[in-house]
């Protein structure tokens, strides 16, 4: 089906209640039957997703009928997605007949292709085995309903900020997989029999804008922040930080392996230092902040990209300090570290004041501040590639070091022995801490009374009532 059909077609769908349709398709029987069977089938798998008990597969036999049975009930409802649905049902009958080994959903996920239908208020059934990140680790069943956020500005600015793989989406409904922390649903999350080159990648934009509003309603209140009042929309309009969240996202996720960069940005994957993922994804969003700058200053933005620029300052500002700094544990926390980063660095250049027990900014100023430190990560990308790549990680801890504490017990703050530095890039890994950077006593204490709040966030959606 092409675009401009589907446009047609989801307009007529939507014009009049979309709320109803939304709580319909939800608590359409068919929907709630393949949730329920989904839910049956994690309890059965394996961390791989096979099922090795014999004994149960007679019951999963009956749980991936109902789960195809509902499949062809709702197709309708997803006409763009008649080719996935169709090799949906398929993938499941064949893993079914083969004895339930390790599923290989390949084909149907070669078949669902969301990028090609950007189209705001467009749903997907979402169904495979998978893990979710930040939530489950186990390739399970699980299903989705979800709905494309895709508001006209950013259409125009995703002209210029070219980002075919991208999209934005909306929690409806979901399975249990997804009633934790996790905001985004990737191709490569998917278990199938080989890895083929990936086209597109989905974040739940109203999960990240419900617990940014929770979270920094609660941080502002703990520490006695006079919010400007172009932020505190913010904390009051769900729609409104959704589309805030929805530039950020864009900006940000079409960053990763572009400008002067290392060989590969994605260093966790190879082993090296957790401190060096930290850098990545604090150079995307910095990168967010300063793009976000010139459109809000920019007379060819429309009106609407220009206010949601300046919101996206903020998100970037709070979200980074207020939850990421503060949220998981301490073991190899690159996005913590990213948070404390920025706030340090914001107070030492001195836009940012902690006096008299309250928290204030100098916003004016603000601006320049972030983007210089972004600058500054800019310069040892665009140094790395004249360098060994053990050098560079120095590098990368010697620039981190100059604003946040290392920990006392930490080995490479003391200076790495002769015998690291000869050796292997392992030695060098193995020397870094779990916590090599650890919270500050304004985090420490921040931590202990936004605790229960952030983990309240696990499971939010857009729906949620504050």
């Amino acid at each position: 089906m092409s675009i401009s059909v589907e446009k047609t077609h989801v307009a007529n769908a939507l014009v009049g209640e979309p709320e109803v349709l939304e709580d319909s398709l939800a608590q359409h029987p068919s929907w709630l039957s393949l949730k329920a069977a989904a839910t049956s089938l994690q309890a059965v798998q394996s961390q791989n997703g096979s099922i090795t008990d014999t004994e149960r597969h007679a019951d999963a036999d009956v749980s991936v009928a109902r789960i195809t049975a509902a499949l062809h009930d709702l197709a309708p409802h997803f006409a763009h997605d008649a080719a996935y649905l169709a090799a949906l049902i398929v993938d499941f009958d064949r893993w079914a007949s083969d004895g339930f080994g390790v599923p290989d959903f390949y084909d149907s996920l070669m078949a669902f292709q969301p990028q090609q239908h950007r189209v705001n208020g467009l749903r997907h059934l979402v169904v495979f085995p998978m893990y979710t990140q930040n939530g489950s680790a186990n390739r399970l069943v699980e299903a989705v309903l979800i709905e494309v956020t895709w508001p006209e500005f950013i259409g125009e600015l995703e002209a210029g900020y070219t980002n075919k793989l991208f999209v934005p989406i909306r929690f409806l409904d979901f399975t249990p997989g997804y009633d934790t922390n996790s905001a985004v649903l990737f191709p490569e999350t998917v278990a199938m029999r080989e890895i083929p080159t990936f086209t597109w990648g989905a974040i739940f934009a109203d999960r990240e804008a419900a617990r940014f509003r929770r979270v920094v309603r609660a941080a502002a209140e703990i520490t006695r922040l006079e919010l400007p009042a172009d932020a505190a929309l913010l904390l009051g309009d769900q729609h409104l930080t959704e589309e805030t969240f929805v530039m950020w996202d864009l900006i940000h996720d079409r960053t990763h392996m572009r400008g002067d960069l290392p060989f590969d940005p994605f260093m966790i994957k190879q082993r090296m230092p957790f401190f060096l993922y930290s850098l990545e994804e604090l150079r995307c969003d910095l990168t967010a902040f300063r793009e976000s700058v010139t459109i809000e200053g920019s007379e060819l933005a429309s009106p609407e990209a220009r206010r949601h620029a300046k919101l996206v300052q903020y998100a970037v500002i709070f979200d980074r300090i207020f939850r990421f700094a503060i949220t998981g544990n301490r073991v190899r926390n690159y996005d913590g570290l990213g948070g404390q980063l920025l706030f340090a660095w914001m107070h030492q250049h001195g836009v940012l004041h902690w006096t008299d027990t309250r928290l204030s900014f100098d916003w004016d100023a603000v601006p320049e501040v972030v983007i210089a430190l972004g600058a500054q990560i800019d310069e040892l990308y665009w140094a790395s590639i004249d360098r060994p790549k053990k050098a560079h990680w120095l590098a990368a801890y010697e620039m981190i070091s100059k604003t946040l504490t290392p920990n006392p017990a930490s080995t490479w703050a003391r200076g790495l022995s002769n015998e690291v530095l000869a050796g292997s890039p392992k030695g060098y890994t193995d020397q870094v801490l779990d916590d090599e950077f650890p919270l500050s006593m304004f985090f420490e204490a921040l931590e202990k009374k936004m605790r229960t709040v952030i983990e309240s966030t696990a499971g939010i959606t857009g729906s949620a009532v504050d």
